[in-house]
């Protein structure tokens, strides 16, 4: 049997780890390329952002120039005040150059000059409607590099205006501000260049490294390339983190499953024999004098290896093997061990709301199970309410007899998480119910003037001509226990009020009534 036993176990823990490992390959896999698609997406839209800036400068550029182009007729004496202000109000521009008989005879800068164009700029071909060149630097700047443009003036005999602009309104400029999504930036003028990785002009065949985009301007010879890590570490890292993350996650819960599959059962009722299940009490106070009339008893398990296990998860896989009556009688145990101290705290008459499912309440023992269970309280010191879940479905024709029966032998019934299932009227009309327990996502409404709202008035006003004491679940705010008592609640519960406590907490808790009245 112990061979057996360590033989599934190492099973167990192989597939575990195996699963852990496909999942963090998986996961981990999916988080990079996942990043990477975001990494591309930031490169499409940035070098589109850049091509429109830059298409959008230019365009402005270019109506500014037209404006000047009449003045290439003139005489520079007559233009030069008109041609420095223009140069003045233009964003970037160093200055303007007019040029007639390719003779540059007119600066915004330095006013009259007669200068052939090709000393100035030797590769610029003023035949073209439109030229660029890259230039290291201009006579007022030497140091700092410059983009030369050149517009024809058909209407002049090789003639046009000469212009040169800061090489900062290119994309360098704005790679400053968006300099962590990119390594670098080059902007490209026939076979020169200015990169971000350098400060002087380079040749083309210079730039080592391949662009991971690049564009060229319409109508103008202008290229801007991107350049980016193909991988960067904070993605590989954090693909390795998430991946990791994930595969623990899995191989644990693989393990769990696996375990439970092998051994049906098996861990509720070992849960039981090593005393893993627990109790904790949330307080329910009335809503005028807001003074504790009792506590709803809620079980927890507290997995060795698992840690805390969700209460409904346990509680739907007892269901289903067949082991909500052990399990609930468990809870009987618990709070009849507990109840000389609760005896302590609790007034006399307290409410001790306890759910039960339908599976116990249906099965042979039931009636055998709650006698034992009352007469192992205190006397004639706790009220047992006994919380049905409306969701639940409940045997009319058992539960009917059932419900007078608890009555006769001095339990309560509420009906529980009221207006969440699909029979709520129909409890309320075939079955005698003492409290209705209005579920905390009605209560989450209060305030927000959502479609729940009107619902939640129209329960209250149908619990008042029922006669039933109403009990509201999930108050968290002074504002939803305002309108609670406002509109006739009886009992609040809640994180506003206290959350579940164990025993030892219990005892030693209270209510603070002066901010709860707030």
């Amino acid at each position: 049997m112990f061979t057996r036993f360590f033989s599934t176990s190492r099973k167990v823990l192989t597939g575990s780890i195996l699963a852990g490992i496909i999942v963090a390959l998986l996961c981990g896999t999916l988080q990079f390329f996942l990043s990477y698609h975001k990494r591309e997406v930031k490169f499409d839209t940035l070098i589109v952002d850049l091509r429109s800036y830059m298409e959008s400068y230019f365009t402005d550029l270019k109506q500014s120039i037209d404006t000047l182009q009449p003045y290439t007729l003139n005489n520079c004496q007559d233009v030069s005040a008109e041609l420095t202000s223009r140069a003045a109000f233009s964003l970037n521009v160093r200055a303007f150059l007019l040029v007639r008989d390719n003779i540059a005879f007119c600066s915004s800068a330095t006013g009259p000059m007669n200068v052939p164009l090709q000393e100035l700029i030797p590769k610029l071909d003023t035949r073209k409607r439109v030229d660029m060149e890259l230039l290291a630097g201009t006579p007022m700047l030497p140091e700092k590099p410059a983009i030369a443009i050149w517009y024809q003036n058909p209407l002049v005999k090789s003639g046009g205006v000469f212009t040169s602009i800061n090489i900062n309104l290119t994309p360098y400029m704005l790679y400053t501000a968006r300099q962590d999504e990119f390594a670098g930036v080059a902007v490209i003028v026939g076979d020169l260049a200015l990169s971000t990785s350098s400060g002087r002009l380079v040749h083309v065949n210079d730039l080592h490294e391949t662009a991971i985009r690049s564009t060229t301007l319409n109508d103008l010879p202008l290229t801007i390339n991107l350049y980016a890590k193909a991988w960067t570490t904070e993605e590989i890292l954090f693909a390795l983190f998430f991946g990791l993350i994930c595969g623990i996650a899995a191989g644990t819960l693989s393990y769990y499953i696996l375990t439970i599959r092998l051994h049906p059962g098996k861990e509720i009722l070992m849960a039981i024999k090593r005393g893993q299940f627990y109790v904790v009490y949330q307080p329910v106070v009335d809503a005028k004098e807001l003074k504790m009339q009792g506590v709803e008893v809620l079980m927890r398990w507290r997995h060795p290896v698992m840690g805390e296990i969700p209460p409904d998860a346990f509680i739907n896989f007892a269901e289903a093997q067949k082991l909500i009556v052990p399990l609930t009688l468990h809870l009987f145990e618990l709070i009849i061990r507990d109840a000389p101290l609760l005896q302590t705290v609790l007034p006399a008459g307290a409410k001790l709301g306890i759910n039960i499912a339908p599976g116990h309440l249906h099965a042979d023992s039931f009636k055998e199970d709650m006698r034992r269970f009352s007469e192992s309280l205190p006397a004639d010191h706790f009220q047992v309410v006994l919380e049905v879940t409306e969701r639940d479905m409940i045997n009319q024709l058992e539960a009917t007899p059932l419900f007078e029966w608890l009555h006769r032998e001095g339990f309560e019934i509420a009906i529980d998480d009221f207006g969440t299932g699909h029979s709520a009227l129909i409890y309320l009309e075939r079955f005698a119910m003492d409290y209705l327990k209005i579920d905390r996502g009605f209560v989450n409404a209060i305030g927000t003037e959502t479609v729940t709202s009107p619902v939640l008035d129209a329960v209250l006003t149908l619990a008042r001509r029922l006669n039933m004491v109403t009990v509201a679940e999930g108050v968290e705010t002074p504002e939803q226990a305002a309108w609670l008592r406002e509109h006739g609640v009886n009992y609040l519960q809640g994180y506003w009020i206290s959350r579940p406590m164990p025993l030892e907490m219990f005892l030693k808790w209270q209510p603070d009534i002066a901010k709860n009245s707030e």
